[in-house]
């Protein structure tokens, strides 16, 4: 029977998941009354700490948004690029990652990627190549960021059994294993796929008169718009809010209030800095609210709020009442061949299309099954599988931006732009956390 729950369990996400976005979230609520009610399974408790994190996180950067600082990010990444063309492949990835680790989104990439193909095509180079593997570094980024869902989540869970993991100890395992990952991943894009002289596909497009005119004639780029200094005072500010938060978690005894209390919880200061710097960026930047809701920022994330909501309390639901009779054989399997749990994280992603809610499914499962917190630390760079189904909103608007038609999904589906970078990226990042884990955390 519990074979049977687990086949209902991924037709639900199967099923949410042909809608996407808040569709997913919903079509899970369907999911959990049915397992509740039919199945007869108790209710997990909802992940409310896990949305109030993304509520204040996007929050906050939806008001940088809003006051212009989001544009003037991008007037910067975008100097970078035009001033060394020549080498996008290499830095576009790296810029998509920094824009993530700082927002704790990768939603704010649509923006950058006509720039990154304009360069590329100005320049002779096949766009595929940084187009693609800015969308995928985009998504690793997730779990390099202090203020992204996952890594909060991560961090609530491993420091409640090891008291003495930090938000700067798990930063300091994601971080150098995830830039590796991007690092090998940009490496390979350099040569990967046909010139644009030598690619047939891409030639006989070009004999099209009203195509050649229009790559001719196209052109992206935000430089030429004047921003006011509240836009680069908003971005100073959301850059120190990070700094608090780094700082504050690398020091317990300033979030202890009295010698009898334990420090406050990170992810209760997460949550008050990105309010309250959220409030001072509105304050003196003097932003209308008004305009807060309207950015790509807000709506993606309040998405992603309800998305979470409802995936992550049917999953939790099953597992919860399912583990008792799977945990024997799983601990085995997982003690025999540690990186088995990477794969279950990365099977898991591709069907629900969020590292924060694969976090909040499968790290409860790791460590009630006994796993180190040093391995489950180490391996959070396989939270991103999604990129496997080329159906993600990143990954689509970046085939859509590529007007030279070189970032495509294939014939066959699976043989997309963005597979074989996304599995060395993947790989490469699980590999490296795992021996930084072992060195940081369990040392």
């Amino acid at each position: 029977m519990l074979y049977l729950e687990f086949f209902f369990l991924l037709l639900m996400l199967y099923t949410g998941s042909r809608y996407g976005g808040i569709g997913l979230g919903v079509v899970s609520g369907v999911g959990l009354a049915i397992e509740v009610f039919i199945f007869k399974m108790p209710p997990s408790n909802p992940p409310i700490t896990v949305m109030l994190i993304i509520l204040s996180v996007v929050t906050c950067a939806s008001i940088l948004e809003a006051a212009g600082g989001l544009k003037y990010m991008l007037q910067i990444a975008e100097r970078l690029l035009r001033k060394n063309p020549k080498r996008v492949t290499l830095i576009a990835p790296f810029v998509t990652y920094a824009m993530t680790m700082m927002l704790g989104t990768g939603h704010a990439v649509y923006s950058i990627m006509p720039i990154i193909g304009d360069v590329a095509l100005k320049n002779n180079i096949r766009p595929e190549r940084p187009m693609a593997a800015a969308s995928v570094a985009s998504q690793v980024g997730i779990t390099a960021s202090p203020i992204s869902a996952a890594v909060v989540y991560y961090l609530a869970q491993v420091s409640e059994i090891n008291h003495n993991i930090t938000l700067l100890s798990i930063l300091m395992v994601t971080i150098p294993a995830t830039l590796f990952g991007v690092l090998l991943m940009a490496l390979y894009s350099m040569r990967r796929g046909k010139e644009l002289d030598d690619d047939p596909e891409y030639q006989a497009r070009l004999k099209d008169p009203e195509f050649k005119a229009r790559i001719e004639s196209t052109t992206a780029t935000t430089l030429n718009e004047k921003l006011p200094s509240s836009a680069r005072n908003a971005v100073l500010l959301f850059i120190l809010s990070l700094l608090t938060i780094v700082f504050i978690a690398m020091f317990p005894s300033v979030r202890t209030i009295d010698i009898a209390s334990k420090p406050i919880s990170m992810t209760v200061i997460i949550q008050m800095m990105m309010l309250c710097f959220g409030g001072l960026i509105l304050l003196i930047t003097k932003t209308d609210p008004k305009n807060v809701p309207n950015g790509v920022v807000f709506k993606s994330g309040m998405v992603a709020a309800i998305s979470i909501y409802g995936i992550a309390w049917m999953s939790d639901t099953y597992f919860q009442y399912a583990m008792p009779s799977f945990r024997e054989g799983i601990i085995e399997m997982v003690t025999a061949y540690p990186w088995t749990f990477a794969l279950a994280l990365f099977i898991v992603s591709v069907v629900v299309n969020s590292q924060a809610v694969v976090a909040r499914m499968m790290l409860p499962v790791g460590l009630g099954l006994g796993l180190s917190p040093a391995l489950v630390v180490g391996l959070m760079p396989a939270l991103y599988g999604y990129f496997f189904i080329p159906n993600y909103p990143s990954d689509i608007a970046t085939v859509n931006f590529d007007i030279t038609g070189t970032t495509k999904i294939g014939k066959w589906y699976f043989n997309h732009s963005f597979m074989s970078i996304g599995l060395i990226a993947v790989i490469g990042g699980c590999c490296m956390g795992y021996v930084l884990g072992q060195i940081v955390i369990s040392g």
